[in-house]
């Protein structure tokens, strides 16, 4: 009997890699109109050795080699390998046993040397097998538009018709052969395992086929009269969010492989920042003043594709210049004339720690805009980047940076969560020189460049 793929990713979520079960044969991806072909056993990953500690051992350089990548490649590449139907685990950015293990089973199929790290042209021809795949059912990863921050992957092409749910969104088929919902719930005056239990009962009808339940999420998959459902909800504090899969048995070879990638997309908390390369609605970033009359220097990434820029207490900015290399944006507002130049330093930074001014997502300070202070500090280069740690809060992106000595010394950009770099001081005055702006030299202390930062809004359309 074969076992469902949504069964492996449920067991890959709470088993250690030595102890998950093997994934099951992969088949091609099925065509909407078409019935879906029979797996073949080239595509399936090995079985597990019978010592899984040697294999650990022996993938030890490999898991370094990853390690070293940037954490937006490792994702990326874990995303592919779903789509290219060789892994059914957590896109999560940790290279395990098995995330090695669907490397080796993709260079296989593709007739190639199972060493586990992908060559150039093997990083192409994953990147090429998944692309189609995601193509076919029109894949987008969106922002709740009802839960700010609840960022989850929909196939577009088969949920067309979004709408508001009970608690969330909701997206849907024409016909309802596939329905997603997010949903909203509050722990305060019951439990997580009280919820789960009533999510196996509500609706009535439910089968449940799966279920796992731990300290902060849960699972469930079965079946709901006719269909197929898949529950995923995770808890913070008191708050629980989740999201419902719903599709017609019919549509199994269609969605199994669209429900794993759904569940490793969906990121209840913090989703603007969690997720490589994916913009938010509306995302509160950090400006450094640069004029008097109104230039201001932010991070580049934090202001593309913005339909509006908001400098809160003075109006709307527009963006004049950009720096792709050094991931610089220049913004200028108007008709203002009492704003306090940073001043910005001719000097590499002089220690390693440093102090970030910014101000922080209004979603962790309780909806206020006070400009707060973080501690980080250089941890080297990565990919030719100044790396910092830890990664400063959300808000904090375009966060002056300061050294022990009273320098100012750069801007924290933010590429992920778990990524932050520093533009440096050197950079920001040779991009303001390139636009005319005289900058301002010399020191400065924390105090003085908490009048020197503002927050900015960009609004999306």
């Amino acid at each position: 009997m074969r076992v469902p793929v949504i069964a492996c990713l449920l067991a890959s979520l709470i088993l250690p890699a030595s102890a998950q079960a093997p994934k099951p044969e992969a088949k091609p991806a099925a065509k909407p109109a078409a019935k879906p072909t029979k797996p073949t056993a080239e595509a399936a990953p090995k079985q597990p050795p019978a010592d899984p500690e040697a294999t650990s051992k022996a993938n030890a350089s490999i898991r370094e080699a990853y390690a070293a990548m940037p954490a937006a490649e490792r994702l990326s590449i874990q995303s592919d390998l779903i789509w290219s139907d060789d892994y059914n685990g957590g896109v999560t950015g940790e290279f395990n046993d098995r995330t090695i293990a669907a490397v080796k089973a993709f260079q296989k199929k593709n007739k190639g040397k199972e060493t586990g790290i992908l060559t150039p042209e093997e990083r192409a021809a994953l990147a090429a097998a998944a692309k189609p795949q995601r193509e076919q059912v029109g894949w987008k990863v969106v922002e709740d538009p009802v839960m700010p921050g609840v960022f989850l992957g929909i196939p577009g092409k088969l949920a067309t018709v979004a709408s508001r749910g009970k608690s969330g969104g909701r997206w849907s088929s024409s016909r309802g052969e596939v329905q997603i919902e997010t949903f909203r719930e509050s722990a305060a005056d019951t439990t997580l395992a009280a919820l789960f239990e009533q999510q196996k009962k509500n609706p009535a009808g439910r089968k449940v086929e799966y279920g796992v339940l731990r300290p902060d999420f849960f699972v469930l998959s079965g079946l709901q009269g006719l269909k197929k459902f898949y529950v995923r909800a995770q808890i913070r504090d008191s708050d629980v969010r989740g999201m419902t899969v719903l599709y017609d048995q019919a549509m199994e070879g269609i969605m199994e492989p669209v429900v794993v990638a759904m569940s490793s997309a969906f990121t209840p908390f913090d989703g603007g920042t969690a997720m490589p390369g994916i913009k938010r609605n509306v995302e509160y970033a950090t400006a450094i003043v640069a004029s008097a009359s109104g230039h201001l220097i932010a991070d580049r990434m934090a202001t593309d594709g913005c339909h509006v820029i908001v400098i809160p207490g003075i109006g709307n900015a527009e963006r004049v210049a950009e720096d792709q290399a050094a991931q610089l944006a220049l913004l200028r507002v108007y008709g203002v004339g009492n704003l306090k130049p940073m001043a910005l330093s001719a000097q590499p930074p002089r220690s390693a720690e440093l102090t970030l001014i910014g101000i922080g997502d209004p979603q962790i300070q309780s909806g206020r805009g006070a400009v707060s202070t973080f501690n980080a500090r250089i941890r080297g280069t990565d990919n030719g980047h100044v790396a910092l740690e830890p990664a400063p809060p959300s808000g904090f992106s375009g966060a002056a940076a300061v050294d022990a000595q009273g320098q100012f010394v750069g801007l924290a950009g933010m590429k992920a969560a778990s990524q932050a770099s520093l533009v440096s001081a050197a950079a920001i005055r040779k991009f303001l020189d390139d636009a005319k702006i005289e900058p301002v030299a010399g020191g400065t202390s924390i105090d003085a460049a908490k009048a020197s930062v503002t927050r900015i809004i960009c609004v999306r359309k």
